[in-house]
């Protein structure tokens, strides 16, 4: 049942996006526009271990969050409509457990965290990944709720067993500020533990892991109707939250078939939109869905933005030099052969215990010959699930919109158009993932929404793009 039309023809929206190393908030008017001045961010580091751990603490999350709402409330006194409601896109996979009354007795077990990598393998000895994909739409790996739930029962039992209700850290927000909790089925479907095709959650695996679907959230697209503590939201509908990679397809419009969202920020992936049911989908990619009636396929990689960031941390590189002296270096000419599986690696090989490394080293090689290889490393992963995705919706001159930090250096967007030798097209809004999230609280709000304006597209350039073909298949022929 979808909610009644708002009685304003321009409800503004308040949304949220929750990510790995920041949160932000803005408001967007009723055509899709992020309002100027409106936009906040408060950032925040995960706690890792040597181990593979990767937690967010609760309280962190919760700080930012009232830290951003409350500065981008504060410009929203100057709008005259009201906000009609409220939209969050967050990082998929990630879990929080509770007691009854909702309070954390967990961290945020992020989608980094791969201490559960052979509970994993347990899984698979156990069950057959390919029929548990087929079902789910997710591989049964490190990231997911399966593995993760099953490592906790196996490290912690007596924790586990307290454990009330587990959700994903939008829920426990959602809770936090309106005494309320639901799962939509966008932020279900990337737990592992959501059938994709029947839109329930799986009988099969909730056994596996000692759950019951008491111990989750109830499945809904309904929103809240629920006061929160902020006048400026008294009224508003609170929509359950869509999973990061879906909110950045509709924050960038690929929706459509021959368009496909990348994304590269601290990971990185490559999706397309359908309609209809699920269907099939190639073993390795993904299937997540948006709602009821659209579904995402896709490969996403752990290593992206945060090699830049460790390299960044690590070599003590100078940031207000790397935009110029990467643009200098456009071929691949460091020597270097790149494992970039800093933490555990994701589609489409989904390599879960191989360990990063840096073959071919000399007194020559620099700092900044290390960033520039770790880069094209991951770039080459996304070149690899796109020909993928190319290949299965067989759409050769599919047209590819980049959003994400990656946006900010131009020198990187050229070199990412080199290695896939396919043009691109920045995003024209930076703000992908929050601006998808408000883009579907307004569909159902019935608003009309306009139609991004297309960026002009950044074209391979053909010797470095030949160059750049011959290296990807010698660091492929190297195990890389």
């Amino acid at each position: 049942m979808v909610a009644e039309p708002a009685q304003s023809s321009h409800p503004l929206v308040l949304a949220f996006d929750i990510g790995t190393s920041s949160l932000r908030t803005a408001l967007v008017d009723g055509r899709g526009r992020r309002i100027d001045g409106s936009t906040a961010q408060a950032v925040y580091q995960l706690g890792v271990t040597a181990d593979g751990g990767a937690e967010l603490l609760p309280a962190v999350l919760k700080r930012a969050a009232r830290r951003c709402l409350g500065r981008t409330l504060a410009g929203c006194r100057q709008q005259r409509e009201p906000i009609r409601a409220v939209a969050v896109s967050c990082f998929w996979h990630s879990l929080i457990g509770t007691d009854d009354g909702g309070r954390p007795l967990t961290p945020v077990y992020t989608w980094m965290d791969s201490r559960c990598r052979a509970d994993a393998a347990s899984l698979r000895a156990d069950m057959d990944e390919h029929v548990i994909h087929a079902r789910t739409g997710c591989m049964l790996r490190a990231s997911y709720w399966p593995a993760k739930l099953t490592w906790l029962r196996r490290v912690d039992r007596r924790l586990f067993a307290r454990v009330r209700r587990w959700m994903s850290p939008a829920e426990w927000l959602c809770r936090e500020f309106t005494g309320q909790a639901r799962c939509g089925l966008s932020m279900a479907s990337g737990t592992g533990l959501l059938n994709v095709h029947s839109l329930t959650w799986d009988e099969e695996l909730l056994d596996r892991v000692h759950l019951k679907p008491g111990h989750l959230n109830d499945l809904t697209e309904e929103p809240i109707s629920a006061a929160c503590g902020f006048p400026e939201l008294a009224g508003a509908r609170w929509y359950p939250a869509l999973g990061d990679g879906a909110a950045s397809n509709l924050g960038s419009g690929a929706t459509k078939p021959g368009i496909a969202a990348i994304n590269v920020g601290t990971s990185a992936a490559l999706r397309v939109m359908r309609d209809g049911p699920a269907g099939r989908f190639p073993f390795g990619l993904f299937c997540y869905r948006v709602d009821a009636r659209r579904h995402l396929i896709g490969g996403a990689v752990s290593n992206a933005g945060n090699l830049r960031a460790w390299c960044m941390r690590e070599l003590r590189l100078d940031d207000a030099r790397i935009e110029r002296d990467l643009a200098a270096r456009p071929l691949p000419a460091h020597g270097l052969t790149v494992l970039p599986y800093w933490s555990a690696e994701r589609a489409p090989s989904w390599d879960e215990d191989t360990r990063g490394r840096i073959d071919g080293f000399t007194f020559d090689t620099t700092a900044l010959d290390i960033l520039q290889a770790l880069t094209e490393a991951s770039y080459y992963r996304i070149a690899q699930i796109a020909d993928m995705i190319v290949k299965e919706e067989r759409h050769t001159r599919m047209r590819l919109i980049v959003s994400g930090g990656i946006n900010y250096s131009p020198s990187s967007l050229q070199r990412l158009a080199n290695i896939l030798d396919r043009p691109i097209h920045p995003n024209a809004e930076p703000e992908a993932s929050l601006r998808g999230a408000a883009v579907y609280a307004l569909e159902r709000e019935g608003a009309s929404i306009e139609r991004l304006a297309v960026a002009r597209p950044i074209r391979p350039q053909r010797a470095i793009a030949a160059a750049y073909r011959k290296e990807r298949a010698r660091q492929s022929e190297a195990g890389s």
